[in-house]
């Protein structure tokens, strides 16, 4: 593996269609749950042959079995769910798509692995190291309804304790990387602070290296809050923002490991090899290579098939340039 600039994924990729029909014909009552799994490994064989093919360094399964990073450990598409939540009826999140929006009943409470045989199948496919994925508590938390704690406070710290466990069974079974998504950080800056508190919990004594994706945000008011959360790496968009996030970095105490995203997933057009390569070296002013990693700006489940792959091409080959030039190929 490369000495610096690992190329990644921030985590989800399009579904193909015929898993896409699959799963509307399963909530149609047309489908099995073991017919559906069976798809949903045959996509996630896919992803990886995929991720393996564009020459990235550090994979990730997909989350072919996931529509909604939250719903998901709400019982989505029949899968398991953590004690205490259940799912409600539609909302719409953005554009047209919808999501049945989970609801916390009763006092939180992990029921065994969730994500685990996803991790072990993805990465026995692949030498590569594999990704375990998990939603934070705090999002798991802000993006559900709470009919029960009317203290949100020891929502997230119970939450927090659920995906601790899942944390550590990922990384029992060895994990090398535990991502821990907070997509709703950004969007209450005033509780940074229990956002840290949750993560500190969920991280705690884990061997993996760990990481946390936040998307976009006013950064500034809160970095040195961000520059201190408990987790070995941190993984933010900069493409969609023309890389001003990174003037932050420029001059301020920050030791820990910056995956930066060079591609925007909200635009259908694929970047150009001299737009990546600029954005890389815009990291390199503020990142040394080796602590620097290279990404989408999110996740890419909302591009098609064709403009995730191309997207993902293009940000190797740029990767693959600047290592040539830094001499670290």
């Amino acid at each position: 593996m490369s000495r610096g600039l690992l190329t990644t994924t921030v985590g989800s990729f399009p579904k193909p269609d015929y898993l896409a029909q699959a799963r509307n014909e399963f909530s149609l009552g047309k489908l099995t749950r073991e017919q559906l799994a069976e798809l949903e490994l045959k996509s996630t064989a896919e992803v990886i042959r995929l991720q393996e093919d564009v020459g990235l360094d550090i994979l990730v399964d997909g989350e072919m079995c996931r529509g909604d990073m939250v719903a998901f450990f709400a019982g989505e598409e029949g899968g398991r769910t953590i004690e205490g939540m259940k799912l409600g009826g539609l909302v719409r999140s953005y554009g047209n798509r919808y999501y049945h929006k989970p609801i916390i009943t009763g006092k939180l409470t992990w029921p065994g692995p969730m994500t685990l045989d996803m991790w072990r199948y993805a990465q026995g496919l692949t030498d590569k190291p594999v990704k375990g994925m998990l939603t934070g508590p705090y999002t798991m938390v802000d993006w559900a309804f709470d009919e029960h704690y009317g203290d949100r406070t020891q929502a997230v710290l119970d939450m927090a304790a659920v995906i601790h466990e899942e944390a550590v069974a990922l990384d029992k079974a060895g994990a090398p990387y535990i991502q821990v998504d907070e997509p709703a950080a950004t969007t209450r800056f005033d509780e940074m602070d229990l956002v840290s508190r949750g993560l500190s919990i969920v991280t705690q004594g884990l061997k993996a290296k760990t990481v946390t994706h936040f998307c976009y945000g006013d950064f500034a008011r809160v970095f040195q809050q961000i520059v201190d959360l408990p987790v070995g790496q941190l993984d933010i968009e900069t493409a969609n923002s023309d890389y001003d996030l990174l003037e932050l970095f420029r001059g301020n105490r920050f030791d820990k490991e910056l995956a930066i995203g060079v591609l925007d997933v909200h635009s259908h057009r694929v970047e150009t090899v001299e737009e990546v390569v600029a954005g890389i070296r815009r990291g390199l002013e503020v990142m040394p290579p080796e602590r620097l990693f290279i990404d989408p700006d999110c996740g890419l489940k909302t591009r098609t098939w064709d403009e995730a792959a191309a997207k993902l091409r293009v940000m190797v080959q740029a990767v693959r340039q600047v290592r040539r030039e830094l001499g670290i190929d």
